[in-house]
């Protein structure tokens, strides 16, 4: 079924929250199935975008759930043929966490400590997956992320966010033009609100929403093509 941006039901940070928390409740999924689906949706939509054309990629990941998608997507990406690198500034010592580093590790996927230079992305990379903060995050940008989008507002290469757009307020978008402008937006249960200001390439990935789920907060989701974890929009 065809389906446009007008026809889905757009989701509040706290309506995002409570889905989760009824998905990891009573409908009996776990964080690392959560983190799992999202990650090979991120992985199934970007390699769509980059087809064969753009092979070299840049993961970028923040210390949440977030993070952890994009950790996921680089697997991922591995095993399509791309040659991932990861960013991950700040790690966490969580079990999870740590459990997916050491699957990038044994695939030989360089796991960085530092951003590198907005020169040296533009030299080293093709694209650049934002999976630095996700729906739940508040406040001010805080190191070292704050020079991390700083630098990576200054390249040119096309940007892919996980879920929001990292510097974006989740209901009211891009305020003050202090977060990124992605080329490519991977919206994950269903769109936020912000998802309204995008005007870029849009996929959603959410196949395995619940009927219960999608009929409790009106999610209107499309139907997805064939054997695909994520629709375009």
């Amino acid at each position: 079924m065809a389906c446009s941006l007008q026809d889905l039901a757009f989701l509040e940070a706290s309506k995002a929250a409570e889905i989760d928390e009824k998905l990891m409740g009573p409908l009996g999924f776990s964080i690392d199935q959560l983190m799992e689906l999202a990650g090979l949706s991120v992985a199934t939509a970007t390699s769509e975008y980059c087809a064969q054309n753009l092979q070299r990629i840049l993961v970028v990941c923040g210390p949440g759930n977030n993070g952890g998608d994009g950790l996921v997507a680089a697997r991922h990406l591995y095993h399509f043929g791309y040659k991932p690198v990861v960013c991950y500034p700040k790690q966490t010592a969580k079990p999870l966490y740590q459990g997916l580093v050491t699957q990038l590790a044994s695939l030989d996927v360089p796991v960085l400590q530092e951003l590198p230079s907005a020169e040296a992305i533009e030299r080293d990379f093709d694209v650049v997956v934002d999976a630095i903060f996700g729906f739940s995050f508040k406040g001010e940008i805080r190191a070292p992320f704050a020079d991390i989008i700083s630098t990576l507002k200054k390249i040119s290469k096309p940007i892919v966010s996980v879920d929001v757009p990292s510097g974006w307020d989740v209901n009211e978008g891009n305020k003050g033009g202090v977060g990124l402008e992605p080329a490519v937006l991977i919206s994950l249960t269903a769109p936020k609100l912000c998802a309204k200001h995008f005007k870029g390439h849009h996929f959603l990935g959410g196949r395995f929403v619940p009927p219960a789920i999608r009929d409790e907060f009106g999610l209107k989701l499309p139907t997805y093509p064939g054997l695909s974890r994520k629709r375009p929009l």
